[in-house]
């Protein structure tokens, strides 16, 4: 049975909990490597956000805001016998920090690649603004396809803002097809982030620890984002992918997942995990 589960099973109860959340346009399955390389110590739940895989959209009767998609998290995180360790990946990093603020003494660490919190950019003066106005344009015109039913040009755009023209191209035909179905919901994932209000003092007392990854090719907002939550956060690890651009967590899936396998193993206490083996070989 796979580790990668919307749902802790309860064979896997006395194991310490990771929750691993993927970008906007993917799946859980992004985080395979991940399960392979920390399943013998952790259970990794990976669960699909809105509009993702299994999950059907978003059919709310208010905006959609980002504690919405932080909302089966924290009912994870409620449900966990300990405290748990959240990943995440871009949009999904930005959620586990929403999951974190919400439930900030049952978090054991978290481990973000490259988090989209756009909000961060109106506290970095001119230069800020003026890379968070240009990624509303780029939504705005993402949207507008959207509403037209353009949902090529609209993929197209999203896939190539993140990654560098010729992108969406070198895609193969079913990949490009999930991230043409996900793109509805990639609207709302803007306004979310767009429209967050939480203050940078709440991330500074997140007294977690905390590792912050991005790729050496990171796209300047996210860049920008890494380098205000590293000066304001004090993460324990900062980790650039050398090689990599926005979508490390998946073209190098395998260093990735490696660093933060390593990272979550450091902040577990060695007599609880010694206990937690001991409980499933008796199990066993």
């Amino acid at each position: 049975m796979s580790s990668i589960v919307s749902v802790a099973p309860a064979a896997y109860r006395d194991k310490p909990t990771v929750i691993a959340l993927h970008c906007s346009g993917s799946s859980r399955r992004q985080w395979r490597q991940l399960t392979t390389e920390t399943e013998d110590r952790f259970c990794v739940i990976a669960p699909d956000l809105f509009g993702a895989g299994a999950i059907g959209s978003w059919f709310g009767d208010r905006p959609f805001r980002l504690t919405d998609e932080a909302a089966l998290t924290v009912d994870v995180i409620d449900g966990a016998q300990t405290r748990v360790h959240l990943v995440g990946h871009s949009y999904g990093a930005a959620v586990a920090l929403r999951a974190a603020i919400e439930r900030p003494t049952r978090v054991a660490s978290l481990s973000l690649y490259e988090p989209t919190v756009f909000h961060v950019l109106r506290s970095m003066g001119p230069d800020g603004r003026d890379v968070l106005q240009g990624v509303r344009a780029v939504a705005e015109k993402i949207e507008r396809h959207v509403l037209a039913g353009a949902y090529r040009a609209a993929a197209e755009q999203f896939v190539d803002y993140w990654n560098g023209p010729g992108a969406w191209a070198a895609l193969s035909p079913e990949r490009q097809a999930q991230i043409r179905r996900y793109l509805p919901k990639a609207s709302l994932d803007f306004r979310a982030l767009f429209n967050e209000i939480v203050p940078l003092v709440a991330y500074r007392r997140l007294r977690v620890p905390l590792l912050l990854m991005q790729g050496e090719h990171a796209p300047e907002p996210t860049r920008m984002i890494t380098s205000k939550l590293t000066s304001f956060m004090q993460p324990a690890s900062v980790v650039t992918v050398g090689g990599a651009g926005h979508m490390g967590p998946v073209s190098h899936a395998e260093i990735v997942a490696r660093a933060i396998g390593t990272f979550i193993r450091s902040t577990e206490p060695a007599e609880a995990t010694h206990v937690n083996r001991d409980r499933m070989r008796q199990a066993a």
